[in-house]
């Protein structure tokens, strides 16, 4: 896979029960190394090209999630990990859940699972980096 520049991932936890925020931590550990990828974690939104968010949406996060994509540059990638993030999960009958990232803002990658497993966030953070290039590759053509 050729990487034309580091993509830089901003990591959200929306309302989870952090099972699969302990799962995206473990990628980073020397087993998975997700950083091989070239992936740098960042806490800046005008930094981030990739938007990892676990848990999903209510109206307490519902704000700050659209404000955070809005602030990130374009091309941008949006990865929802965890079945919480991909369509509510199991509170996904609560009175205070929305639902999945995509009630929020457009989500490109679905990542499910309760926990989502090590193996398959960093599979879709690889899709997520070939899309993001591909992103580029359009906006290239677009501009020229």
């Amino acid at each position: 896979m050729k990487v034309s520049q580091s993509p830089w991932l901003l990591h959200y936890d929306g309302s989870s029960c952090n099972g699969c925020d302990i799962e995206v931590l473990a990628c980073l550990t020397p087993v998975y190394d997700v950083e091989r990828f070239g992936v740098i974690n960042t806490g800046n939104p005008k930094h981030a090209d990739i938007f990892l968010v676990t848990g999903g949406i209510n109206a307490q996060n519902e704000q700050v999630v659209k404000q955070i994509y809005e602030q990130m540059p374009n091309p941008k990638v949006v990865l929802a990990v965890g079945i919480c993030a991909c369509n509510g999960g199991i509170f996904k009958e609560c009175y205070n859940i929305h639902g999945g990232v995509d009630t929020a803002i457009p989500v490109d990658i679905y990542v499910p699972g309760c926990a989502a497993r090590p193996e398959a966030i960093i599979d879709g953070v690889v899709k997520a980096i070939a899309l993001l290039d591909e992103k580029r590759e359009r906006m290239k053509k677009e501009g020229a």
